[in-house]
């Protein structure tokens, strides 16, 4: 059973060049009705011409932009960050026009951080965020009027203008990292779950292709016995001093080889046994043979009666999260590790116990997440390479799940030390059998 100790890999994070560009395109639509209504609707004084210029500069980046570039296009992350530093900075000049931070608008700051974090490298976010903070902290002291009546002008104390700071630093911090974190989680989930559905296809791939060696082993056997026929004709009928006599009971040696090699694969029933279906005991078996000899003792115990023992389709999925599940359990284990298998009419179980430091209490809540691994490694064992639960152990869990099975962790009880993981299937589940997705 090959080892899914995958290694954490995320792909580059980019944006595309036609999500920044609708952006701007909503974000100069929204701006320019907002000095409208203001400078027109509420007959407010307001440097009208500056705005609508610093709002044209903005529309005019956007067409230069559709113009070069396709809008298919990802951005690499520095063209994307500096694309939306652009905003951060478009922003503050309004901003600086219409009365600085005491324009309620000013919270609009956090947009383009926001993105960065959802979209961008966190350095990048970092960069964007202190810019963003930068511009906030210069427009409380350098800013235009805020457009106001003239006759009832507002004046806002300077301790309500600090709060007013201080909530958009306190923003752009906690939002951003919350919205990182949140995309981190989700980036991770689905790259795990990519990992699994490619796992569990290769799998289905070398499940179909033994099939596939039976019925070719079918349907090769009838050329092959012409073959042998006619060499054995030719080698009862030319003498046999003659030159190519050596030559033709070669030839009948080697289909009959040929036949002796199909045989056995056409000994595979016409259900493809044992590709298709297995008892559990040949599945448990089939787990727990590569991790034999590993300096730790496997020991297997099944339920007694084997007449009414369980026999399910040889699923990939079952094999792999087992396999995956044992291979921690030899991992962390000191000296032994029970493999207990036990069925009923209504249910079958598999139970994987290890006599190890067993699961860490930090991790309790979270077993099945990918790239949790805070579980340390046997002390016992050499090198300083930590270990632990990751990757291959949700893609472990999230193969037996589809499987039908449920999954219980737990530590032994003290002064017991190890870890329990019990799979469960009813047994319909576990004898339903495989059937594969054609594309």
């Amino acid at each position: 059973m090959p080892s899914l100790g995958l290694a954490q890999q995320h792909p580059r994070r980019n944006v595309r060049l036609d999500t920044l560009v609708r952006l701007r395109w909503l974000a100069i639509i929204g701006q320019t009705t907002a000095v409208l209504v203001v400078h027109y609707g509420l007959d407010f004084d307001l440097p009208i011409w500056a705005c609508l210029a610093v709002i044209m500069l903005s529309g005019w980046l956007n067409i230069a932009l559709r113009l070069r570039f396709h809008m298919t296009q990802r951005l690499e992350p520095d063209r994307a960050a500096w694309l939306l530093a652009f905003d951060i900075a478009e922003l503050a000049m309004l901003l600086f026009l219409t009365g600085g931070l005491q324009n309620p608008f000013a919270f609009l700051f956090l947009g383009p951080v926001l993105l960065s974090a959802t979209a961008l490298p966190p350095r990048f976010t970092l960069l964007l965020g202190a810019l963003a903070i930068l511009c906030a902290t210069v427009l409380v002291f350098v800013h235009y009027p805020l457009p106001w009546d003239s006759y009832d002008p507002l004046q806002l104390p300077p301790l309500y203008m600090i709060g007013v700071w201080l909530s958009i630093l306190l923003a752009i911090g906690f939002i951003g990292v919350y919205a990182w974190q949140i995309t981190e989680e989700s980036r991770q989930l689905a790259d795990a779950l990519a990992a699994t559905e490619l796992v569990l296809t290769r799998e289905q791939h070398l499940s179909q292709l033994d099939g596939l060696a039976a019925a070719a082993a079918h349907e090769l056997g009838t050329p092959l016995s012409t073959i042998s026929v006619i060499a054995k004709e030719l080698e009862n009928a030319i003498p046999a001093d003659a030159p190519h006599g050596d030559d033709v009971r070669l030839l009948r040696s080697q289909a009959t080889r040929c036949r002796d090699i199909l045989a056995k694969l056409t000994e595979l029933s016409a259900s493809g046994e044992p590709f298709d279906r297995m008892p559990l005991t040949a599945l448990i078996e089939e787990v727990v043979a590569p991790h034999r000899n590993f300096g730790v003792a496997i020991d297997v115990t099944v339920a007694p009666d084997r007449d009414g023992e369980p026999v399910g389709a040889r699923n990939p999925a079952i094999l792999y999260g087992l396999g995956n599940l044992l291979e921690n359990a030899v991992d962390f284990a000191g000296e032994r590790v029970a493999v207990d298998a036990q069925w009923s009419e209504d249910a079958v179980a598999v139970t994987i116990t290890d006599d190890g430091p067993g699961f860490a209490a930090n991790i309790m809540d979270r077993i099945g997440e990918p790239y949790v691994s805070s579980r340390r490694r046997n002390p016992n064992e050499s090198g300083a390479e930590p270990g632990g639960l990751g990757l291959g152990f949700f893609i472990a869990k999230t193969l037996l799940e589809r499987s039908g099975a449920t999954l219980t962790f737990e530590n032994r009880s003290f002064p017991e030390r190890g870890a329990i993981i019990t799979v469960r299937w009813r047994r319909p589940d576990f004898e339903r059998p495989l059937t594969f997705a054609t594309p």
